[in-house]
């Protein structure tokens, strides 16, 4: 067992570490569980010794926030037009690193981009010896291999190194995911003991850490794991019950200066956010950090509306809480003391609480549990939560859904994709257009004060992560709600079911979308 004890690049001997054109699998959901040290001293290495090169880097969500961790990697390649150091990546997620984006959009080296719940379960089938991963996510979307198979720019679809391709299972249309195995891991935790025991007692979450050890020790080819840390105890040993990734699979545990080891992106430590601390927080004070405008608050009313309508007959439901919008609704529901019977979780692994918004999305306060994200992940597409409230960018004629791809812009799947498709229940939650809208409430009617430039309801949307043809075929209950409207979906494309007091229905409405919806016959006031 090698245990590193430094915060000295000269000591962190990289190319010993890892073999040059290797495929490295480093964690990190934003800044949690994420090991910014270690990317940041990688970097470094490279730069001063030109090795290790053509490496692949997989992650399970993105260890990255504006201007850290892997961020500060994309810039140094898309601002010095070096690509010898990385020669492609497998990441959900890039909506927190602006150089990310700008690798992805403008083709510098080949991007994947796979839902964070599918890169979590494929590395699981890979530290389980299997080949792939075989699920129904996806059919009829970007991932789909009759779209663009999961590739996000023309140099990811001509390499491939990353693929989806179709199967047929019990007469039904099936996906295969396949990538590269992962030769290497670059983890997070927050104390080793002097075994070499991983710990995640600090962190926000506990992540995918244990099956990227896994997925790297697996045959054939097993290979190495790096652990970053905070503390390593002198002696005696951490709890059975408190190891999160056992001594065995861990090859190197290096020490962390402590501005490497931030919680989030906005703070480095909180108490009340760590997995080890337990029910430390009381839910019924936490309020969200994002305040909501006027058309904010009419939205989450509308959701609050459907979740309860959700609970009927059910003692307790369980739903999911996108990034937006959406994260919102816990503090609505802990505020109203909802929580026994509206639990909410978030595709990070928490369990109840209040989840926080923007860069530190994911991180939760009050949370009275935490699975690892590949157990949160078999909530979604195994469809045991009750609904799940995401917010959405775009929404077409048929009910397809893209909440982050655009042509000069684009954010990845994060968890939408599993999340969207699993539910029995899903609530897209957005303003009606796009850009800055206001709108106020006067006489109990609603005026818009100011509308956005952009039309969200289109005829088609530019890329479909989730489908409205699958979830017609398998009678899911959808919704779309936005401030002066609430549309379902049927059988034939959405229907507009709901309209706020006030405003015009051709002017407001319909005149500010690129197709005309069918029109209940019951159509309804919203709570305004």
């Amino acid at each position: 067992m090698l245990i590193m004890v430094t915060s000295v690049l000269k000591d962190l001997n990289f190319s010993e570490m890892i073999r040059e054109n290797s495929v490295v699998a480093v964690s990190g959901f934003n800044m949690g569980t994420t090991p910014d040290f270690l990317i940041t001293k990688l970097l470094e290495y490279y730069r001063e010794n030109g090795t290790p090169k053509n490496l692949f880097l997989i992650s399970d969500a993105l260890p990255a926030s504006p201007g850290r961790a892997l961020d500060n990697v994309m810039k140094y390649i898309y601002d010095e037009h070096d690509t010898r150091f990385i020669r492609g990546m497998l990441v959900p997620f890039m909506g927190f690193s602006p150089y990310l984006q700008k690798v992805a959009l403008e083709g510098v080296i080949p991007i994947y981009s796979w839902p964070i719940g599918l890169t979590a379960y494929w590395l699981r089938e890979i530290s389980s010896g299997r080949p792939g991963l075989l699920t129904k996510i996806g059919i009829d979307t970007y991932l789909d291999p009759v779209n663009q198979g999961g590739a996000l720019n023309e140099n990811a679809s001509r390499k491939r190194e990353c693929t989806v391709r179709e199967m047929t299972v019990d007469d039904e249309r099936t996906l295969f995911f396949e990538g590269p195995k992962p030769n290497y891991a670059l983890i997070r935790a927050s104390i080793a003991d002097s075994k070499g025991n991983l710990s995640v007692r600090d962190e926000p979450f506990r992540g995918t850490i244990m099956t990227m050890a896994q997925a790297v020790k697996a045959h054939p080819n097993p290979g190495k794991v790096y652990a970053q840390v905070l503390r390593i105890m002198n002696g005696g040993y951490i709890t059975p019950l408190e190891v999160e990734v056992p001594w065995p699979l861990v090859d190197g545990v290096i020490r962390s200066p402590a501005e490497y080891q931030s919680q989030a992106t906005s703070f480095d430590f909180d108490p009340e956010v760590s997995v080890g601390n337990g029910y430390i927080a009381n839910p019924e004070f936490i309020g969200s950090d994002r305040v909501l405008d006027r058309a904010g608050e009419i939205i989450v009313r509308e959701g609050i509306n459907v979740l309860n309508e959700t609970l009927k007959g059910k003692d307790h439901i369980m739903i999911n809480l996108g990034v937006g919008i959406p994260a919102t609704i816990g503090r609505y529901i802990n505020e109203n003391r909802m929580g026994d019977r509206i639990v909410p979780v978030v595709e990070s692994g928490p369990w109840g609480g209040v989840t926080l918004s923007g860069a530190d999305f994911g991180v939760c306060k009050g949370f009275f549990a935490v699975s690892t994200i590949p157990d949160m992940f078999s909530n979604y597409e195994g469809g045991i939560i009750d609904a799940a409230a995401l917010g959405f960018l775009q929404v077409d004629r048929i009910g397809n859904v893209n909440p982050s791809i655009l042509k000069d812009r684009i954010t990845g799947p994060g968890g939408f994709p599993v999340i969207a498709q699993g539910t029995p229940v899903a609530i897209f939650m957005g303003k009606f257009m796009a850009g800055r809208t206001e709108v106020d409430v006067k006489n109990g009617k609603l005026n818009i004060v100011r509308d956005g430039e952009e039309k969200k309801f289109v005829n088609d949307v530019y890329k479909i992560l989730f489908s409205g043809r699958q979830a017609s075929l398998h009678r899911k209950r959808v919704i779309y709600i936005t401030e002066r409207a609430v549309f379902e979906l049927g059988e034939n494309g959405i229907i507009l079911s709901k309209v706020a007091p006030g405003v015009d229905l051709e002017k407001d409405i319909l005149q500010k979308m690129e197709f005309r919806p069918e029109i209940s016959k019951k159509l309804k006031e919203m709570e305004i």
